[in-house]
């Protein structure tokens, strides 16, 4: 037997002569031992089937060259592919059983009862995700499912897969079974049969062995590396030679439930895995197998846990902890070196600190968790090797594929979290972080979005204290000491941001599985009940408290801007917010009380910590700040929770005093910080500081950082002595020493010029404290609206840009936007859409939304839009948007002040918010600011006022319950400290007057100049004043003012209560204090003055109303009038305005709560008397009635120049119009009349100056020249072609206008002489030049000295000066060559339109003699020189293949065709851009910039250097009857001419034109037209005689017959038919007929009238361009008619009409006729040079006859509506050169080819596809749809530009790179924008943005 011999081989077997049966041996050997094994005693079989596996998978053994070298040799070379494909043989055959291998799976499949799908991808897999249906955020579907369930209105999108994935349809834990396809709908496990017993008997037997082979190979390929990783080329090169056997797994798998069932068996069995590895016995490859193995596992500082060295040696400090164990571990010391020095060398000298804090909850237990591996299955051992090869994606791909299986995926899900320390040990050191981290979150959220499955790890494997000791210990690796509060002494360490780990987002795998776990119930509730959990948890997070420290650089600027900030925020938000929103998504009701006890709890334990980690007393360290202080972040939100979801009692959560006072500090510094850097404070340590206030406040962030932070301020301002909170807050802003009376003081911290915007900052911080309700009483839907409004006041906003914009709670679970439902329901309440427009600039809009005008009104809330705006500019546009919605509605004409806006009322727990508003502190403030904004103190902005009224009238709104405080009563302990206010309460402070205040002033103040003690009598209430002067409590030495010598008092009292013993506290904070804030350049000598002050902060309001209105007396009660105001709630009236009416608003309040305030304001109103400021009265108030006065003037000044300035501009721009056709505004009698020589003038644009052009000094117009080949795209249908979404439909581009034209070039070339043929077509329909300009004219001489600066300029961006490319100096269109302009009158040219009276023959005879005339080119002048060059440069705008179409390549001929062809593209192009016909008439606008004038002159002058054959002047054809032709000897060996019939009419035209000398008479033109039309009407005759049948052409000669002599017979359209008929059937020219043709041409009967439809219809296309010609060439306007006339009218227009015709009867295109000699003549004369030609050939002869001329306007190919069918075909097609899938594939819009972007695959010759297919497509312009970013991109030349896009969402938006995947429909109207500018050529001139490519496209 085959086997026998097979197993009696030689020990180690040499790879070269396998026993190698053929195929029909393996399949005997394996039905044999089948049979053998389904023996009840299978003991035989078993064994045999052993020894061949042995022998069969060892075969290889040599395969990595390694196994200890004896093999090496002979493997090692070409020998492992052999022996291995041989091993798989064996195996496949095993598998059967003998049978086929194919049938073997076909039959296991039938056993699959696969309810899932289970499809793993791999990155850049486009797949679905549909929220509707998803449980889990991180649901997916591959498209093949998606497509085929109904997921119809839901919300979904199609997506790239960042990390690979697996479909999860099938899986009901995962999404909705309402969601699954069609497929995987039905629960088939029922009706699947049971797998019978022997058809995977054999797999059973094979796959151990086939797997340990496996494992053997990877043990042996894995050498530890001498460096510190393995090179991965090695790792790579034993990935690949195992690549055949990952793959034969891979589709094991694939094979279904059944075969997964038996590799999961395989897998886990740990019996198998202790036989085959154990390492004992006789085997010698199988021992030294073992041995690598373990080597591996200590090298990796993992234990086997045979070595119980390790415990019990003492307890590894966590900082050293790998290297510790390690060291112990025996593993060979190098190795354990090597491990090491990685963390060794970042410990440097700080290990100190590093070890001291951290604290692991218990050494051994985490210690196991981290260094404890032991392998009992295949599948443990297996998952070892995929990580320590770095995660293959073949091995993860194979190990995903088997998660169908349930039982695999618990055993794999338990297995990968005991590798979890391993692995992130492995992703530390790889140097490919980034694949790898996609990988492991490939495989990891496979398993953990699984709830059930998490839950079940948690319990069994301890996976929370796992992920949580791990990432501590990830983190451990990168700490440095904290330099925040006190650098000596610190013990706090943080993260150090710029290492790698951070830098990279290494972390991200770890992070992301954790919040991924979080988001279960279950598993959160563990969580949040440990304790230990907890404090080690909160341990992670304070390694983040602190982080990127800055520091205020005050001398020189920083050399280097670190970015680590970027790494900062993102660790921030990633590794301690999402998790805390996780955390919080399930304590959202009163059962979870305990949860936020607990974080509350061993949050604030770790806050104290830190506090005195850092040493913190009571002062910040100054000009430093840190963004991140994620303890304090949870703390807030906890608490923020606890009150509004869990009715907690917020005051059982709070710490002590103490405690609250350091909790505000750092969150207050860094609101400080904000205004410094907004006050550009920060300006030397660069922009990133910028970058960082910015990111703070970003949407992404902000409700994980500045919301928290003001929330916790909030809260310790409800809870501390509000005196202390507010003079805390001016104190960090550094403004105290601004806040005195004084009008001059100095600030000891702060520099003058950022005095006012640190105090703007201080108030509207004050103002977004107490407005801000976001955490304090706001439901989520009020939150989200609110959150809406403000972004859409600030600008339009598009949906997309809105759910960006609006902070969600970036929890996982929300992955569904919070209550998208409620989202779009909220958008509709308060926006309206509009949709998507263009504007006239070609700029195209994205649909928007804007805020309806009741929102703006009633809803604009600054406080919310200060908050959210990342740039300053956005708050100035939110302003600028509501004072224009104002204006518009009529509610309020001038400048109007922020509104004021009533806020949601306060949940209880924070009532006590609202006792800031009511404390001396805040009072004394707002007193001495409006005092100084009425005295004009310098550095008080209109800003101030707004906040300061602001604070008064929230305080007014918010005034204290009882009222009692009417008549206040005096004494009480508070009384000793002031005598500025009675009480607290401001309704009564508003009216106390204060009549003096002692200040400290500089010497030089003007105070002191002054008698202070005036008087000391004051009438009102200020009497009772009198008795008490103010106390001034004051120390010497301190620079501060009145106010706040207050503060410090109260300050230190307050320390007294706190610090139990207060001496101590005093030596810490006291004496720090004076060398902290003295500025170095010490204050001036002080001097204490007393100012009589005299007011309340009543009256200073009803000042202000003065002052700002400008008026004496502008304040009267409105009470006065009508008592009812005082009633009323709300008046509107006083909803919008300025000052004014917030003062007015103020009033009414103060007097509506209070009977005194409203006396008082009647006694202020009543005395008016001028406001007193000290003495210098007049200028302050002259100033302030003044300004508005002056502001006037200007704004009137400024109306006028700008008017002025416009109308100059308009002027101007007409004159710069019109230069090019001067003859059009001047009416022709006119200039006949004075004959004086008035020549053509043009302006320069560059020097300015006016004048003719001349020969040595020309004009030149500014041109833009480019290729086109729009024209070539013309087809005879006006349908557009649909673009192919399918294999079958193809575009095929045999019927465009330029394949009819070449197809008719090269048969004349067939059977003519060439130089002939050249001048019988016209070329240019593929790639033609195109001459466009923009009117604006400049000295050529200029243009050079202008181009040499461009050149010297090295700023340019987007054009090549090299190319002679530039943009025009006016109007900086693009443009690249300047067209002369010819010197002359315009009187001539009135000359030359003068009718005259010479007959017919005369006028052919001058054509001739004038074109016989040789033009010699004009001497060398400059003008001659620039013709010459702009020749030159019309020659090089297109390539070489479009302008040599002759045979011999070189000859003049094709000069000379090129030239009149240029001509002809311009006048076709220009018809086409009048829509195709001229019905409209008029100059229309592309008259007004046409060139065409300029460039005939040049061709003329060009085209007159070539004579036409004097013997063949196609002039004489038409004009002469010459003698016999065929009489010519030689004709037959030479080709023959053209025959004039064949010739085309309208490039004869041009031909006769451009060869007459320049300027042309309009006889002249009229004559050559005529005569020309005789040539087309007989042409028309030819090719209908041809179209009609047999039938139709003897009916046609009958009736022609009849009316022979009639005198009109020249004239008569039967007539002529019938006479080319009977002339052209002398030849053999109808009889080939055949009956095929008659049948095809003619299905219709032609009537007399369809017969003059189709002559006219014929010759239109020429009356067509000749009437333009004459347009150009004599400045005569076109006429507009209805579109059937258009034939008749255009004739007269030419001449072409006799004048006596009579408008009476019916037209008839044949009266235009006029014969030059006798028609019928001619006509034979003309025929029969055909006649010769269709003996010979009459198929050919008729096809050049009949000259299709009917050509449709060109169109862009027709789009699908849905952009979906376009993706999902050419997103999968393949590339047709290297039949791969492009990675960027793209379609021309203009042909349908399929090209690759920038693929390498189809480049030719340094060209890419896409740059290639413009060239040969569009002649250099190229329009492409990019398949994966639904973006056109346009190529023009050497450059390109994204144009945009044509498919919108149902929002409007574009969605370029698919980054979104909504749904995206086609806009027609975008789409017929980009036709448009692909017909007019105005792609440069429209498109702003564009760049060289560098054919790279």
């Amino acid at each position: 037997m085959a086997a026998a011999a097979a197993v009696g081989g030689p020990q180690p077997p040499q790879p070269e002569v396998p026993v190698q049966g053929p195929a029909l041996d393996k399949a005997a050997t394996a039905a044999h031992l089948k049979a053998a094994l389904s023996r009840p005693d299978n003991r035989a079989g078993a064994e045999e089937l052993q020894a061949l596996l042995e022998r069969v998978l060892n075969a290889e053994r040599p395969l990595a060259g390694a196994a200890g070298g004896e093999a090496a040799a002979g493997g090692g070379g070409g020998g492992p592919g052999a022996a291995e494909e041989d091993a798989l043989e064996w195996c496949k055959c095993l598998l059967a059983g003998g049978g086929g291998y194919d049938e073997f799976c076909a039959a296991v499949r039938a056993y699959d009862p696969a309810a899932l799908c289970g499809l793993v991808w791999t990155a850049n897999f486009v797949a679905y995700r549909c929220r509707t249906c998803g449980i889990s955020p991180c649901m997916s579907l591959c498209a093949e499912c998606f497509h085929q369930g109904d997921h119809t209105g839901h919300d979904f999108n199609m997506f790239r897969s960042q990390a690979g994935g697996a479909c999860d349809c099938g899986d009901s834990n995962v999404m909705r079974e309402s969601g699954f396809c069609r497929r995987h709908q039905i629960k088939s496990s029922s009706n699947i049969p049971c797998v019978p017993k022997d058809l995977l008997m054999m797999s059973e037997f094979v796959l151990p062995r086939f797997i340990f082979c496996l494992i053997q190979y990877l043990r042996e390929g894995y050498n530890e590396p001498a460096a510190d990783v393995p090179s991965e080329k090695e790792l790579s090169k034993v990935l690949q030679l195992l690549e055949p056997q990952i793959s034969f797994l891979e589709d094991l798998t694939k094979m279904g439930g059944a075969m997964r069932s038996v590799l999961t068996q395989v897998l886990t069995n740990q019996q198998n895995y202790k036989d085959l590895t154990s390492g004992l016995g006789e085997n010698t490859c199988a021992k030294k197998s073992h041995e690598k193995y373990l080597i591996a596992l200590k090298s990796s500082g993992l234990t086997y846990p045979e070595d119980k060295l390790v415990y019990g040696m003492q307890e590894p400090s966590a900082g050293t902890s790998t290297l510790v164990v390690q060291g112990f571990a025996g593993a060979p010391g190098a190795l354990g070196q090597v491990e090491s020095s990685d963390e060794e060398d970042q410990d440097g000298s700080q290990g100190l600190g590093k070890r001291k804090r951290v604290k692991l909850s218990s050494g051994t237990k985490d210690q196991s968790i981290m260094d404890v591996l032991k392998h009992k299955s295949f599948l443990e051992e297996l998952l070892f090797w995929t990580i320590k090869y770095e995660f293959p994606q073949k091995m993860v791909t194979f190990l995903l594929n088997m998660l169908p299986d349930q039982e695999y995926k618990v055993a794999f899900t338990k297995t990968f979290v005991q590798h979890y320390a391993f692995i992130m040990k492995t992703l530390k050191k790889s140097h490919e972080s980034d694949t790898m981290s996609n990988r492991i979150v490939h495989i990891s959220v496979q398993l953990f979005s699984n709830e059930e499955l998490a839950r079940q790890v948690t319990e069994e494997c301890q996976l929370l204290d796992i992920m949580v000791t791990v990432l501590l210990y990830m983190m451990e690796s990168c700490l440095i000491k904290s330099e925040l509060q006190d650098e000596e002494n610190s013990l706090h360490v943080v993260v150090n941001c710029g290492e790698a780990l951070l830098k990279n987002n290494t972390y991200w795998p770890l992070v992301s599985d954790f919040i991924n776990i979080l988001s279960h119930q279950s598993v959160a509730k563990r969580f949040l009940e440990d304790h230990g959990l907890l404090v080690t948890w909160m341990n992670f997070v304070s390694f983040f408290q602190g982080m990127n420290l800055n520091k205020r650089e005050l001398n020189e600027h920083v050399e280097f801007e670190s970015q680590t900030y970027y790494a900062a925020f993102a660790a921030e938000l990633e590794a301690c917010a999402q998790p805390m929103w996780g955390l919080l998504s399930h304590c959202k009701v009163r059962e979870t009380q305990e949860y936020t006890r607990n974080v509350v709890r061993y949050c604030l334990e770790a806050l104290q910590d830190w506090f005195d980690a850092i040493n913190f007393v009571d002062e910040p360290a100054p000009n430093q700040v840190t963004f991140h202080l994620p303890l304090h972040r949870y703390y807030a939100m906890f608490l923020s929770k606890a009150v509004k979801c869990q009715e907690l009692d917020l005051d059982s959560l709070l710490p002590d005093q103490e405690m609250l006072m350091k909790l505000m500090i750092h969150p207050l510094q860094i609101q400080a910080s904000l205004a410094e850097i907004h006050s550009n404070m920060w300006v030397r340590n660069g922009l990133q500081i910028k970058g960082q206030a910015m990111t703070y406040v970003q949407s992404h962030f902000c409700n994980s950082m500045i919301d928290p932070d003001i929330y916790l301020l909030q809260v310790c301002a409800s809870r501390l002595d509000p005196d202390y909170f507010i003079s805390s807050v001016f104190e960090r802003f550094k403004v105290v020493d601004l806040l005195t009376m004084a009008s001059q003081h100095h600030n000891t911290v702060l520099d003058v010029e950022h005095e006012r915007s640190m105090l703007e900052g201080a108030l509207t911080f004050l103002v977004i404290l107490l407005s801000l309700r976001l955490h304090l009483g706001m439901s989520d839907d009020e939150i989200l609206r609110a959150e809406m409004v403000a972004q859409l006041c600030m600008n339009d906003r598009t949906h997309s840009s809105l759910l960006d914009l609006i902070p969600e709670n970036p929890n996982p679970k929300s992955g569904i936007i919070p209550g998208s439902y409620s989202f779009e329901s909220v958008l509709s309440a308060v926006a309206d859409f509009k949709a998507p427009v263009f504007e006239p600039g070609g700029s195209m809009q994205q649909g928007m939304y804007t805020p309806k005008a009741e929102v703006l009104d009633e809803e604009f809330d600054p406080v919310m839009v200060i908050l959210r705006t990342v740039y300053r500019r956005d708050v100035q546009s939110a302003m600028d948007r509501y004072t224009a919605f104002l204006k518009q509605s009529g509610k309020f004409p001038g400048n109007p002040w922020p509104p004021y806006k009533k806020r949601t009322s306060l949940h209880p727990s924070y009532k006590g918010l609202m006792r800031l508003l009511h404390c001396k502190t805040l009072h004394i403030v707002l007193f001495t600011l409006l005092y100084k904004i009425l005295m004009d103190h310098q550095n008080l902005s209109e800003h101030v006022l707004c906040m300061v009224l602001y604070l008064i009238e929230l305080g007014l709104e918010n005034s204290a319950e009882d009222d009692s405080e009417e008549e206040v009563s005096m004494g009480g302990p508070e009384r000793c400290h002031d005598s500025w206010f009675p009480g607290c309460n401001l309704v009564s402070n508003m009216r106390h007057f204060i009549n003096y205040v002692r200040v400290r002033v500089p010497e030089t103040a003007p105070e002191l100049k002054r008698d202070a003690l005036a008087g000391t009598s004051s009438d009102g209430l200020g009497s009772l004043q009198n008795s008490r002067r103010p106390k001034v409590l004051q120390r010497e030495n301190s620079g501060t003012a009145q106010v706040f010598s207050l503060v410090a008092e109260r300050r230190k009292k307050f320390q007294e209560i706190i610090n139990r013993s207060n001496s101590e506290a005093h030596q810490m904070s006291r004496p720090r204090t004076p060398s902290k804030w003295s500025a170095p350049g010490s204050a001036p000598q002080l001097t204490t003055a007393i100012l009589e002050i005299k007011e309340s902060i009543l009256s200073l309001l009803i000042k202000l109303h003065h002052k700002l209105s400008g008026k004496q007396n502008s304040y009267y009660p409105p009470w006065f009038d009508d008592m009812e105001v005082l009633i009323q709630p709300e008046i509107p009236k006083y909803n919008h305005g300025d000052g004014i009416t917030a003062v007015e608003r103020i009033l009414l309040k103060a007097a509506m709560q209070s009977r005194m305030n409203k006396r008082i304001i009647e006694e202020i109103c009543k005395k008016v008397t001028p406001p007193v400021p000290p003495k210098k009265v007049t200028t302050a108030e002259k100033k302030t009635l003044d300004k508005e006065e002056r502001r006037q003037k200007a704004r009137e000044r400024q109306q006028k120049l700008l008017a002025e300035f416009a109308s100059r501009q308009k002027s101007f721009m007409e004159t710069a119009m019109d230069v090019d056709s001067p003859e059009n505004d001047i009416p022709m009698e006119i200039a006949t009349a004075e004959p004086q020589v008035s020549e053509a003038v043009y302006d320069c644009v560059i020097c300015g100056q006016s004048g003719p052009s001349s020969e040595d000094r020309p004009t030149g117009l500014v041109v833009l020249l480019q290729a086109s080949s729009v024209l070539g795209q013309c087809r005879d249908n006006a349908e557009p072609k649909k673009l192919p979404i399918t294999e079958e439909e193809q575009i095929y581009p045999w019927d465009t206008c330029a394949a009819v034209h070449d197809v008719r070039l090269s048969l004349l070339q067939r059977y003519f002489k060439d130089s002939s043929c050249l001048l019988a077509v016209s070329i240019g329909w593929e790639g033609g030049v195109y001459v466009q300009t923009c009117g604006h004219t400049l000295h050529i001489d200029c243009h050079k000295s202008y181009m040499e600066s461009l050149r010297n300029d090295q700023v340019l961006q987007g054009f090549s000066v090299d190319k002679g490319e530039f943009t025009c100096p006016l109007c900086r269109q693009f443009a690249n060559s300047v067209l002369p302009c010819y010197p002359g009158s315009n009187v001539e040219n009135n000359l030359r339109q003068r009718p005259s009276n010479k007959s017919t023959q005369d006028l052919i005879k001058e054509v001739e003699e004038l074109q016989g005339r040789p033009g010699a080119f004009p001497s060398e002048t400059n003008l001659s020189k620039e013709m010459e060059s702009v020749m030159k440069d019309i020659k090089n705008t297109t390539q070489k293949k479009y302008r040599d179409y002759s045979k011999t390549p070189g000859s003049p001929d094709n000069d000379f065709l090129f030239m009149y062809s240029v001509a002809r593209t311009n006048l076709e192009l220009e018809l086409i851009h009048r829509g195709g016909s001229l019905c409209s008439g008029g100059a229309s606008t592309a008259g007004k910039r046409s060139c065409l004038n300029q460039l005939f002159h040049v061709l003329a002058l060009h085209m007159r250097l070539y004579t036409i054959d004097s013997e063949y002047n196609p002039w004489k054809k038409l004009t002469q009857l010459v003698e016999d032709m065929n009489s010519q000897p030689g004709n037959e060996e030479q080709q023959p001419e053209v025959p004039i019939l064949y010739h085309d009419v309208t490039s004869l035209l041009l031909i006769q034109i451009l060869m007459m000398p320049q300027p042309l008479r309009k006889e002249h033109f009229t004559c050559i037209v005529k005569v020309l039309f005789t040539l087309l009407y007989t042409q028309a005759l030819a090719a209908l005689s041809v179209k009609g049948s047999e039938e139709d052409r003897s009916a046609w000669k009958h009736v022609g017959t009849l009316r022979k002599n009639a005198c009109d017979a020249e004239k008569s359209c039967d007539m002529l038919l019938s006479f080319v008929i009977s002339e052209l059937s002398k030849g053999r020219f109808y009889c080939e007929e055949g009956t095929q043709e008659g049948a095809a041409v003619s299905p219709i009967a032609w009537s007399p009238e369809s017969v003059e439809k189709y002559i006219q219809a014929f010759c239109l296309p020429f009356l067509r361009i000749s009437s333009l010609l004459q347009h150009h060439l004599f400045g005569e306007d076109l006429p507009s008619c209805q579109e059937e006339e258009e034939f008749s009218v255009l004739a007269s227009c030419l001449g072409l009409l006799p004048t006596f015709y009579q408008a009476g009867h019916p037209f008839i295109s044949a009266s235009c006729l006029d014969w030059p000699v006798a028609a019928f003549d001619i006509i034979t004369q003309w025929c029969c040079e055909i006649r010769s030609f269709t003996e010979r050939h009459a198929e050919q002869g008729k096809v050049l006859l009949i000259q299709e001329s009917r050509w449709k306007l060109p169109h862009l190919l027709q789009l699908p509506e849905n952009y979906n069918t376009i993706f999902q075909y050419y997103h999968r097609k393949t590339c047709s050169v290297c039949t791969k899938v492009p990675k960027d594939p793209a379609v021309c819009l203009v042909c349908g080819t399929f090209v690759c972007l920038k693929g390498l695959c189809c480049k030719q010759q340094s060209y890419c596809e896409c740059v290639l297919h413009s060239q040969n497509c569009g002649a250099g312009t190229g329009i492409f749809l990019l398949i994966n970013a639904s973006v056109i991109i346009i190529i023009r030349g050497h450059r390109f530009c994204l144009w945009g896009s044509v498919y919108l969402d149902a929002h409007g938006e574009e969605d370029r790179d698919l980054r979104r995947g909504k749904p995206l429909y086609i806009c027609e109207e975008r789409y017929r924008v980009l036709e448009q500018q692909w017909i007019s050529h105005t792609f440069d001139h429209i498109n702003k943005r564009w760049g060289p490519h560098y054919n790279g496209l």
